[in-house]
């Protein structure tokens, strides 16, 4: 009820739709179908978008963040892509400015949704703020068994979750679960783990040079790539010629 005695309608799913699709923009669309290889064989394939960008969408958070996790649900598990992500930003949101209890059924609601995290941005915008940031003082196995799941977005979780640890000065899951990633066949999760390599790099060089030493000849190009991008050029040569001491 608002200051004038009325009743104030709760917001729905319905209204955040209606919304987003007076934005969409065709050609925005078609872009970020051919980004997101959403053809045939393409790691996103079938996907569909509205054409909406992620500045736009974040500025339509505030809005909405009143919207109760029931009807955030509803639009998680849209066919559209933007829709699925700006209710990703919603639980991000809930989470950041909710009491332990809205935290936990965040968290709880995240996880009986996992197949609708499925693409790389979606789980890059959601994993560290709502898993990691859980996880920061609890068991964290559950993150090893993502890690070893047969679904590419569910591997990627695991190990983009650790950067909430990273950002903390903790690396021993994020170093634990690339190993378990090491001899992934996704190129997806070859970036993702050269990232978490290069954040942990950017605290604690040392820390990433003793990992890299025992394994760098081992792992995908692409992801030694990433791990190594902030070295000076003549550090990261040695390492991509297999001669780093």
């Amino acid at each position: 009820m608002d200051f004038s005695g009325e009743t104030i309608a709760p917001l729905t799913c319905k209204q955040i739709q209606t919304t987003l699709r007076g934005i969409a923009d065709p050609v925005i669309a078609e872009h970020s179908q051919r980004f997101f290889k959403t053809g045939k064989g393409g790691y996103g394939e079938g996907d569909r978008f509205l054409g909406i960008r992620v500045p736009i969408l974040r500025k339509h958070v505030s809005a909405f963040q009143g919207i109760s996790l029931t009807e955030t649900r509803k639009l998680l598990r849209s066919h559209f892509h933007e829709e699925r992500l700006f209710a990703l930003l919603l639980l991000v949101r809930k989470f950041e400015k909710g009491d332990v209890v809205t935290r936990e059924a965040v968290y709880n609601l995240y996880f009986g949704n996992l197949e609708f995290v499925n693409n790389w941005d979606l789980v890059d915008s959601s994993a560290p703020y709502i898993v990691g940031q859980w996880l920061s003082d609890k068991g964290r196995e559950r993150l090893y068994i993502l890690a070893k799941s047969e679904n590419l977005w569910e591997r990627r979780i695991a190990i983009i979750s650790t950067f909430h640890f990273i950002r903390n000065n903790s690396f021993s899951d994020a170093l634990r679960i690339a190993l378990l990633l090491k001899h992934d066949k996704e190129d997806l999760i070859h970036k993702a783990v050269g990232w978490m390599l290069r954040e942990i790099g950017k605290r604690d060089p040392a820390v990433e040079k003793t990992f890299l030493r025992e394994h760098y000849r081992e792992m995908p190009r692409t992801m030694l790539r990433y791990a190594i991008e902030r070295f000076p050029e003549q550090e990261r040569k040695k390492y991509l010629e297999g001669k780093a001491s």
